[in-house]
Protein backbone atom coordinates (compact mmCIF):
# COMPACT_ATOMS: atom_id res chain seq x y z
CA UNK A 1 0.00 0.00 0.00
CA UNK A 2 2.59 1.71 0.19
CA UNK A 3 2.18 3.85 3.52
CA UNK A 4 3.59 7.45 3.80
CA UNK A 5 4.30 8.95 7.06
CA UNK A 6 1.91 11.04 6.94
CA UNK A 7 -1.07 8.92 5.97
CA UNK A 8 -4.20 8.47 7.35
CA UNK A 9 -5.30 4.84 7.24
CA UNK A 10 -8.63 3.21 8.37
CA UNK A 11 -8.62 -0.83 8.38
CA UNK A 12 -11.62 -2.57 8.74
CA UNK A 13 -11.70 -6.13 10.37
CA UNK A 14 -8.36 -5.09 12.37
CA UNK A 15 -8.61 -8.81 14.66
CA UNK A 16 -5.24 -8.59 16.46
CA UNK A 17 -4.28 -5.66 15.26
CA UNK A 18 -1.06 -6.86 13.57
CA UNK A 19 -1.69 -4.70 10.47
CA UNK A 20 -2.38 -2.05 12.53
CA UNK A 21 0.97 -2.23 14.11
CA UNK A 22 3.12 -2.54 11.03
CA UNK A 23 1.09 0.19 9.50
CA UNK A 24 1.77 2.97 12.14
CA UNK A 25 5.28 1.48 12.00
CA UNK A 26 5.08 3.13 8.82
CA UNK A 27 2.38 6.50 9.23
CA UNK A 28 4.80 8.42 11.77
CA UNK A 29 3.79 11.19 11.41
CA UNK A 30 -0.31 10.00 10.60
CA UNK A 31 -3.02 7.96 11.96
CA UNK A 32 -4.12 4.75 11.87
CA UNK A 33 -7.97 4.17 12.55
CA UNK A 34 -9.47 0.61 13.01
CA UNK A 35 -12.55 -1.02 13.28
CA UNK A 36 -13.68 -4.39 14.42
CA UNK A 37 -17.32 -6.18 15.37
CA UNK A 38 -15.09 -8.30 18.07
CA UNK A 39 -14.73 -6.48 21.41
CA UNK A 40 -12.32 -9.70 22.40
CA UNK A 41 -9.95 -8.31 18.73
CA UNK A 42 -10.56 -4.85 19.64
CA UNK A 43 -8.43 -5.44 23.29
CA UNK A 44 -6.04 -8.24 21.86
CA UNK A 45 -5.30 -4.96 19.36
CA UNK A 46 -5.50 -2.94 22.12
CA UNK A 47 -2.83 -4.26 24.00
CA UNK A 48 -0.54 -5.10 20.67
CA UNK A 49 -0.98 -1.35 19.75
CA UNK A 50 -0.86 0.21 23.16
CA UNK A 51 1.98 2.83 22.80
CA UNK A 52 0.39 4.34 19.75
CA UNK A 53 -2.78 4.49 21.62
CA UNK A 54 -1.38 6.47 24.22
CA UNK A 55 0.52 8.58 21.61
CA UNK A 56 -2.40 9.61 20.10
CA UNK A 57 -1.88 7.64 16.42
CA UNK A 58 -3.89 4.47 16.62
CA UNK A 59 -7.46 4.90 17.28
CA UNK A 60 -9.89 1.17 17.70
CA UNK A 61 -13.33 0.63 17.45
CA UNK A 62 -15.93 -1.93 17.82
CA UNK A 63 -17.79 -1.25 14.44
CA UNK A 64 -18.97 -2.81 11.63
CA UNK A 65 -18.25 -1.99 7.97
CA UNK A 66 -22.25 -1.42 7.39
CA UNK A 67 -22.69 0.86 10.43
CA UNK A 68 -19.09 3.38 10.16
CA UNK A 69 -18.66 5.68 12.61
CA UNK A 70 -18.24 9.37 11.50
CA UNK A 71 -14.73 10.31 10.89
CA UNK A 72 -13.35 13.90 10.94
CA UNK A 73 -11.88 13.94 7.38
CA UNK A 74 -11.43 11.40 4.86
CA UNK A 75 -8.23 8.81 4.89
CA UNK A 76 -5.76 8.12 2.37
CA UNK A 77 -6.22 4.54 2.39
CA UNK A 78 -8.66 1.96 3.11
CA UNK A 79 -7.30 -1.79 4.12
CA UNK A 80 -9.52 -5.07 4.64
CA UNK A 81 -7.66 -8.23 4.93
CA UNK A 82 -9.99 -11.92 4.57
CA UNK A 83 -13.06 -10.34 5.73
CA UNK A 84 -14.89 -8.33 2.35
CA UNK A 85 -16.83 -12.11 1.92
CA UNK A 86 -18.76 -11.21 5.05
CA UNK A 87 -19.78 -8.26 4.39
CA UNK A 88 -23.64 -7.41 3.33
CA UNK A 89 -24.04 -6.01 0.34
CA UNK A 90 -20.50 -5.45 -0.84
CA UNK A 91 -21.13 -3.50 -3.47
CA UNK A 92 -22.86 -0.48 -1.51
CA UNK A 93 -20.96 -0.89 1.40
CA UNK A 94 -17.60 -0.08 -1.42
CA UNK A 95 -19.62 2.84 -2.74
CA UNK A 96 -19.80 3.86 0.89
CA UNK A 97 -15.87 3.75 1.23
CA UNK A 98 -14.93 5.18 -1.37
CA UNK A 99 -16.78 8.26 -0.08
CA UNK A 100 -14.44 7.85 2.91
CA UNK A 101 -11.28 8.08 0.58
CA UNK A 102 -9.36 11.48 0.02
CA UNK A 103 -9.82 11.89 -4.10
CA UNK A 104 -6.70 9.61 -5.23
CA UNK A 105 -6.78 7.40 -1.44
CA UNK A 106 -6.17 3.83 -2.29
CA UNK A 107 -8.69 0.71 -1.40
CA UNK A 108 -6.73 -2.66 -0.59
CA UNK A 109 -9.02 -5.55 -0.08
CA UNK A 110 -7.34 -8.87 0.42
CA UNK A 111 -8.80 -12.57 -0.12
CA UNK A 112 -7.11 -15.53 0.52
CA UNK A 113 -9.86 -18.61 -0.08
CA UNK A 114 -10.75 -20.52 3.12
CA UNK A 115 -12.80 -23.18 1.71
CA UNK A 116 -11.39 -26.95 1.47
CA UNK A 117 -9.74 -27.34 -1.64
CA UNK A 118 -8.99 -24.27 -2.56
CA UNK A 119 -6.75 -23.34 -5.31
CA UNK A 120 -4.94 -20.66 -7.58
CA UNK A 121 -7.92 -20.37 -9.85
CA UNK A 122 -10.01 -19.91 -6.53
CA UNK A 123 -7.83 -17.16 -5.26
CA UNK A 124 -8.21 -15.78 -9.36
CA UNK A 125 -11.72 -16.22 -9.33
CA UNK A 126 -12.63 -13.85 -5.80
CA UNK A 127 -10.12 -11.60 -7.66
CA UNK A 128 -11.89 -10.97 -11.02
CA UNK A 129 -15.28 -10.75 -8.21
CA UNK A 130 -13.89 -8.17 -5.96
CA UNK A 131 -12.22 -6.09 -9.44
CA UNK A 132 -15.16 -6.06 -10.48
CA UNK A 133 -17.17 -4.96 -7.32
CA UNK A 134 -14.79 -2.21 -7.08
CA UNK A 135 -15.48 -1.29 -10.67
CA UNK A 136 -18.69 -0.61 -10.30
CA UNK A 137 -18.29 1.21 -7.26
CA UNK A 138 -16.29 3.89 -9.21
CA UNK A 139 -12.90 2.93 -8.50
CA UNK A 140 -10.32 3.43 -11.06
CA UNK A 141 -6.70 2.31 -11.76
CA UNK A 142 -7.89 -0.91 -10.56
CA UNK A 143 -4.72 -3.67 -10.39
CA UNK A 144 -4.59 -7.34 -9.05
CA UNK A 145 -1.35 -8.71 -6.87
CA UNK A 146 -0.85 -12.16 -6.06
CA UNK A 147 1.07 -13.63 -3.32
CA UNK A 148 2.07 -17.18 -3.92
CA UNK A 149 0.76 -19.46 -0.60
CA UNK A 150 -1.44 -22.04 -0.41
CA UNK A 151 -3.87 -21.19 -1.62
CA UNK A 152 -2.94 -17.86 -3.00
CA UNK A 153 -3.43 -14.93 -1.97
CA UNK A 154 -5.08 -11.89 -4.02
CA UNK A 155 -4.51 -8.37 -3.32
CA UNK A 156 -7.06 -5.58 -5.38
CA UNK A 157 -6.31 -2.51 -5.22
CA UNK A 158 -8.05 0.85 -6.67
CA UNK A 159 -8.05 4.46 -6.48
CA UNK A 160 -10.61 6.87 -5.48
CA UNK A 161 -11.60 9.35 -8.01
CA UNK A 162 -12.00 12.67 -6.40
CA UNK A 163 -15.92 13.47 -6.89
CA UNK A 164 -16.21 10.67 -4.48
CA UNK A 165 -14.07 11.98 -2.08
CA UNK A 166 -15.56 15.93 -2.28
CA UNK A 167 -19.34 14.67 -2.13
CA UNK A 168 -19.26 12.40 0.80
CA UNK A 169 -16.42 14.04 2.82
CA UNK A 170 -18.66 17.23 2.92
CA UNK A 171 -22.04 15.29 4.47
CA UNK A 172 -19.30 14.18 7.17
CA UNK A 173 -18.46 17.07 8.63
Amino acid sequence: MDVQPSDRVLEIGFGPGIAVREIARRATRGEVVGIDQSAVMRAQAARRNAPEIRAGRVSLTVASVEDLPAFDRPFDKILAVNNMGMWPEPGVRLKELAGRLRGGGLIAIVSQPRTPGATAETTAATAREIVGLLDTAGFTALRVEILDLKPPVACVMGTAPSAHARSSTSSDR
